[in-house]
């Protein structure tokens, strides 16, 4: 086992797509963060409604911090979920997969190891995205005059929540790519799903009364109840599970995922 997880480890730091697509989430992440600190933070000299308005509703400078903390979780967890399933699906794209079953045969084995082998990118991941949305965020709540909270040790629990959340991203992708080993289809689905398709779902079931505990258990607002804050319901998209029911949620949809790309291994020719 050892060692089909050293030569997954290897097919995927050898290549040049780990760190491009790093690279790639931390300017996304900087970004996206600098934008929404900006348009909070400076409402009053856009125009727009000051922050007074926002901490009468509620949204009060500590959930302001958490919510720009986790600003990573919610736009940023494609990154970690394409390297996962890329990290399959590549291999029925350039036809390794024929090479890699004849090294080891024992296909459940194969996708433990995988699942195995994505852990520490996804944490390197998680790292990079949460230390960028922490040093753009803390930077522009600062120079606004808001709270940091960066000396609040439970602040610094909900930022590590976040790393193992892009870090759970990365096996889910895993395990997508098992179940749909269309290198195209999968990666267009899960820019789709993440980018378009869940927000515009999370956002329609905060308004649908009967809906607002449903998106709770989407997968993006399971990673997002890891650091305990969402983009998403702080605009009134429901709330959010436990951070770790989040975690176990999330991690679910992984393994769900994983276990239908077994079936559809062990019953299905890779030819």
């Amino acid at each position: 086992m050892i060692a089909a997880i050293t030569a997954e480890v290897r097919k995927l730091s050898t290549t040049r797509l780990w760190w491009v697509l790093g690279a790639s989430l931390a300017v996304a992440v900087a970004f996206m963060v600098a934008v929404i600190v900006f348009s909070f933070t400076f409402a009053d000299e856009l125009g727009m409604s000051g922050s007074s308005d926002v901490e009468a509703s509620g949204f009060d400078p500590r959930t302001l911090a958490t919510m720009v903390y986790s600003l990573p979780v919610s736009f940023g967890y494609v990154f970690p979920a394409i390297l996962g399933a890329i990290a399959i699906t590549g291999e029925y794209r350039h036809r390794t997969i024929d090479t890699t079953l004849l090294m080891e045969p024992r296909r459940s084995r194969l996708i433990a190891a995988k699942l195995i082998a994505i852990v520490p990118f996804g944490l390197a991941y998680g790292l990079v995205a949460m230390v960028t949305g922490v040093l753009v965020g803390a930077g522009g709540l600062a120079l606004a005059g808001e709270e940091t909270f960066l000396d609040d040790p439970s602040m610094w629990g909900s930022i590590a929540m976040g790393v193992v959340a892009l870090t759970v991203w990365a096996v889910v992708g895993v395990g997508l790519g098992a179940a749909l080993p269309n290198q195209v289809i999968v990666i267009v689905i899960l820019v789709g799903w993440t980018q378009l398709v869940e927000p515009i779902l999370r956002l329609a079931f905060g308004f649908i009364e009967p809906l607002q505990g449903a998106s709770a258990y989407l997968p993006g607002a399971a990673g997002d109840a890891m650091v305990g804050a969402s983009f998403y319901s702080a605009m009134d998209s429901g709330d959010l599970l436990a951070p770790w029911a989040g975690f176990a949620v999330l991690l679910t949809y992984g393994l769900i995922a994983s276990a239908v790309g077994w079936v559809r291994m062990t019953r299905r020719d890779v030819s």
